[in-house]
């Protein structure tokens, strides 16, 4: 497999909780010739730090460009044409971060690597490329 995309959570488990990736997830990000992490992932775990959501990650947070470059990891573009197509994608989901890591996959034509059995609707459709877990 060429690159794909991992969900915030992920990520943050390849960081603090490598046992809660899936064998399976794990051998596609081993085996990807590019793994990506969304910018928004910076955010996201940025805010829960902040409001006290995910206080495992609260070591980590200034540390995270740094750890992403030591995994060898990219940070996925993001930009005006993703961002409008995460706004006006036709998707039941309101999560603005998941919103944006689907529309970064679709831009990009890569595969999601997520447990988040909600982007299933998109894999189905064909909207997007696919969900790996």
């Amino acid at each position: 497999m060429a690159s794909v995309l991992l969900d915030t959570h992920v990520w943050a488990w390849t960081l603090v909780e490598p046992k809660r990736v899936s064998d399976a997830a794990r051998r596609v990000i081993e085996a990807a010739e590019t793994v990506y992490v969304s910018p928004v992932s910076f955010f996201e775990i940025g805010q829960k730090v902040r409001l006290g959501k995910w206080p495992q990650m609260a070591p980590l947070v200034d540390e995270l460009p740094a750890l992403l470059s030591e995994q060898g990891a990219l940070s996925a573009r993001l930009d005006a044409r993703t961002c409008l197509r995460a706004g006006t994608m036709v998707w039941a989901h309101r999560d603005p971060f998941d919103r944006l890591l689907a529309a970064t996959s679709l831009e990009a034509g890569m595969p999601l690597v997520s447990a988040d059995a909600a982007f299933d609707t998109l894999s189905a459709s064909g909207t997007l490329p696919a969900r790996l877990w």
